[in-house]
């Protein structure tokens, strides 16, 4: 984590929504799909995924954790943005030559991931454009099953879930924008020492502008668009990590995210 001068050091946490999900793209995917509520990127999305990880290795600090929504779309981004971040090579330049991280090799441990039910979309029927599943349906598979989905070898296996199981269905719009926060929040402070991208959803990303930045509104998040957060974390008499409030430090209307300051001195 990057100094911050003699009170502290500085970290960062980097709020992004996923790629391009194939249901906006395809009308009769969700009409045969066995779990509706859950659709995989499209091509574009892989592609975006990809492009946004080499952005986000040229941020110009380290991601050392990744924690990501167990949502199909947010797995499979954070497939892409990790071996983006993980990619070995002997010249950035590299990472333009491929549209995706098909065949790039990775050093794994550069990165910590792990799936977190807290990042997962807003859990209601008008979020999903379905209903609950029904009789023994599941929402998804195991954990260990959704694991399957990102690089081998980045796996925390040590990561306790803040959440144990999904929100109870049917939350409200600002239930799940208090749930991001809190979520956010909880995952910085376990970890005040690292750099962390958690790869959810839009209104997550609104979420976390509104939390550093009060009198905003968030009316725009584009798919793979994200907010960078920045805090000071200083220690504590006894060595204890003492984190400072955050502040957006991303500008309005890049990164794909744009608010608007709803009043004159915000």
């Amino acid at each position: 984590m990057a100094s911050g001068g003699n009170n502290g050091r500085l970290q960062r946490v980097i709020v992004m929504r996923h790629g391009d999900r194939i249901d906006q793209f395809n009308d009769m995917w969700s009409r045969r799909a066995q779990r509706p509520w859950d659709p995989p990127l499209a091509r574009d999305g892989f592609e975006r995924a990809w492009s946004t990880g080499r952005k986000l290795r040229q941020l110009g600090f380290p991601i050392t954790r990744v924690v990501v929504s167990p949502f199909n779309r947010c797995l499979q981004t954070a497939a892409e943005v990790v071996s983006a971040l993980c990619a070995v090579v002997n010249d950035e330049f590299e990472l333009f030559t491929v549209e995706t991280r098909k065949g790039v090799q990775i050093n794994p441990h550069k990165v910590k991931v792990s799936i977190e039910y807290g990042l997962c979309e807003v859990l209601s029927e008008q979020a999903l454009g379905v209903n609950r599943p029904k009789g023994t349906e599941s929402w998804f598979p195991d954990i260990h099953n959704l694991e399957n989905e990102l690089p081998k070898g980045s796996i925390d296996h040590d990561y306790d879930h803040l959440l144990e199981a999904l929100p109870q269905f049917g939350e409200t719009v600002d239930e799940a924008r208090n749930r991001y926060n809190n979520i956010l929040q909880a995952i910085a402070n376990t970890y005040p020492g690292e750099n962390i991208l958690l790869i959810t959803h839009g209104e997550a990303v609104g979420a976390s502008v509104t939390l550093a930045q009060r009198d905003s509104m968030v009316f725009e998040v584009d798919y793979c668009g994200y907010s960078v957060l920045e805090r000071q974390v200083s220690m504590g008499p006894t060595g204890e990590a003492v984190p400072g409030e955050f502040r957006v430090v991303s500008r309005n209307g890049t990164h794909g995210v744009q608010w608007a300051l709803l009043s004159e001195n915000a």
